[in-house]
């Protein structure tokens, strides 16, 4: 079913009325861009696989937009996942997989891109492929097919999916992008020899670029993995990822998409650096994102310009894995809120550390706009369990943040946990009730206020790939549920501070899903597949997840196999054992990565080497990259105040 790049609107507006929410599906936001059809060697069609109002504001999909569009030879469109509902009516009404930019057909473009940085969107790319009449199955396309191609923090295990998608790629998507669209105009221009499989050939010989179908898994009778090896000779033993030094030469997004719907994220943000070496052992963002790239204070103030005068945001987003450890986060807070002074533009910093937040800093970022709650992450309940996950903060260190915070005037703090770390007990979730009562006691102390409140957010601890904890035993669900019960009981039960603290948490069940597609290795394509024909969809929302489905769909799936969901999710892995990922090169040393794992066991803590010896993770000396950090002694100049 192809449309030549014509407009399905006509099909699709007459359904629109039918369902809900229609404004999300009529594209035409400030900033889109539309470009002619005949005017581009390559098309690309970009999804952050779920619904609008989350994948819109995504910063990785709008980058690559921008960038791809600036192309005078390329065209880039968007598409989301669409609702059950308008789902039922396309199939009905054979309407196709749609770009909310010209409503083109979603199969007729050249390479259709998928941002992961969830594994719970595997099933809304299926859908989107199905409705878009390409085959679910790489091996059964053919020429007028897209290349499906999969990036994002997943792809760095793309394993569950490697029947789905063409090609995934690994690391940073800036240069990926142009590479792949350079790639594809010159062998358009030769005349595509060799057809769909010689431009899988090409695409396999650029840096950062994986064809799952170019290797050959072999497993031994346990259900273990034997070896990986490449079944042709364009495909390289190890696939290492890319990785942009020079944040600055790509200064994007200039002009951030204005959502029509209402979406998680309505600000104008920069990402102000990229990677982090603090050594979180869970976190799979700061393991495959290293090194430490800081983009200079002229660049951000640049970036924060152009974003609001193209967007009329009144809030500005410093992004980062960790904000507050740009190492000139507080000129560039102090110049950034000296240059709006007198405006309505609030500055925001996402994601705070104990260690790094400060009032002074706190204060600049609130001196033009709203002061809204302050978000915390300790992690671990525990300062045991935080040697463990080298978390290095101390409870006197939180203690002393939150109550300076509430002595300055804010009323609501929020502190993040985990549960179900590597050699947690319940006493390790217990201490988390005995923090948030001092919490409370000593802003009350401080602020002499009883208006106060704290909120504790916790969530279920999942094994990621590339991580010290990728060869842990992931906690059962009902484990997981029995101690977050005990810990909202204690909490609740509290009379003097008990209604002052907020309680949110996620049962277990979805933190199995998660790791079972986070950890799995091809067979799992399987499972991915069953319960998506058994109708889910949209498993990351809670009203749509069905754990059910999920382990029938496993059980169906793998009847005749040797493995199930435990043996993926609750099993700790050997230091022998050959891994899904194992071929793809993170920059960090396996070796290194098990030391590590060895390290959290031994509740030992690894400093952050940006201001340290090296701890040869590998990274630098393996890729040829180093980190950057200041001081640069630059300044945000013309120091010009905006309302004059």
């Amino acid at each position: 079913m192809h449309f030549g790049g014509e407009s399905v609107f006509n099909q699709l507006e007459r359904l629109l009325p039918l369902v809900n929410k229609p404004v999300q599906y009529v594209g035409g936001e400030l900033n889109s861009t539309v470009k002619d059809w005949d005017s581009a060697d390559v098309r690309w069609v970009l999804m952050y696989p779920d619904a609008y109002e989350v994948g819109l504001p995504n910063q990785g999909v709008q980058i690559l937009y921008e960038v791809l569009n600036e192309r005078g030879d390329t065209l880039a469109e968007r598409t989301y996942a669409v609702w059950p509902d308008l789902e039922a009516l396309m199939r009905e009404h054979r309407v196709p997989q749609f770009t909310v930019d010209a409503h083109r057909a979603v199969g007729d473009f050249d390479v259709f891109g998928l941002s992961f940085s969830t594994e719970l969107g595997y099933t809304n790319m299926l859908t989107a492929l199905d409705l878009a009449g390409i085959p679910l199955h790489a091996s059964d396309r053919g020429d007028d097919n897209p290349i499906v191609v999969a990036g994002g923090h997943a792809a760095f295990n793309p394993e569950p999916i490697s029947r789905f998608i063409d090609a995934a790629v690994l690391g940073d998507g800036e240069q990926a992008a142009v590479d792949i669209s350079d790639c594809i105009a010159a062998f358009k221009a030769e005349g595509s020899p060799d057809g769909r499989a010689g431009l899988l050939a090409r695409l396999a010989e650029l840096d950062g670029v994986y064809v799952p179908s170019f290797y050959d898994v072999d497993y031994l009778p346990d259900g273990r993995i034997h070896r990986v090896v490449p079944n042709r000779p364009e495909a390289p033993w190890r696939v290492a990822k890319r990785t942009v030094m020079d944040l600055d030469e790509w200064p994007y997004p200039k002009a951030p998409l204005v959502p029509l719907a209402e979406t998680v994220h309505e600000r104008s943000s920069v990402e102000i650096f990229r990677g982090c070496t603090r050594g979180c052992r869970f976190c799979q963002a700061g393991m495959i994102t290293r090194p430490v790239r800081e983009r200079s204070i002229e660049t951000v103030g640049k970036i924060v310009a152009q974003g609001l005068a193209a967007t009329g945001f009144d809030e500005v987003g410093l992004l980062s894995l960790s904000s507050a450890d740009h190492s000139e986060i507080a000129p560039i807070a102090k110049q950034l809120a000296d240059r709006y002074e007198g405006t309505n533009t609030s500055l925001s910093l996402p994601s705070t550390r104990v260690d790094a937040f400060n009032i002074e800093l706190a204060n600049e970022l609130t001196r033009n706009g709203r002061r809204s709650g302050l978000t915390f992450a300790p992690e671990g309940g525990s300062e045991r369990i935080r040697r463990v996950i080298n978390k290095t903060v101390s409870k006197e260190d939180l203690i002393r943040t939150v109550t300076a915070a509430y002595s300055s005037g804010w009323r609501q703090v929020k502190l993040y946990f985990m549960c179900g770390l590597p050699t947690e007990t319940d006493e390790d979730v217990m201490e988390i009730a005995d923090l948030a009562r001092e919490v409370i006691r000593n802003g009350r102390e401080a602020s002499g206020r009883r208006d106060i409140r704290c909120t504790v957010s916790i969530g279920g601890f999942v094994p990621k790939p590339h991580t010290p904890f990728q060869w842990a035993a992931q906690l059962g669900w009902e484990e997981t549920d029995e101690r977050l019960a005990k810990l909202r009981n204690a909490i609740r039960n509290d009379r003097e501070v008990g209604k002052a603290i907020g309680f949110r948490y996620h049962d277990g069940r979805p933190g199995v899903v998660e790791g079972l597609l986070s950890r799995g290795d091809r067979r799992t394509g399987a499972v991915i597949e069953q319960v998506w024909r058994d109708g889910a969809r949209f498993d990351g929302w809670s009203e749509h997840f069905s754990f059910d489905a999920w382990m029938a769909a496993a059980q169906t799936a793998w009847a005749d196999e040797s493995v199930d969901v435990d043996w993926y999710t609750t099993r700790e892995r050997e230091e022998s054992e050959v891994l899904p990922w194992d071929h793809l090169d993170s920059g960090l040393d396996r070796d290194w990565l098990w030391e590590d794992w060895q390290d959290a066991l031994n509740e030992t803590e690894v400093d952050d080497c940006r201001w340290t010896p090296c701890f040869d993770c590998g990274v630098c000396d393996q890729l040829g990259t180093e980190i950057q950090v200041g001081p640069t002694g630059r300044n945000l100049l013309p120091l010009t105040v905006v309302n004059t």
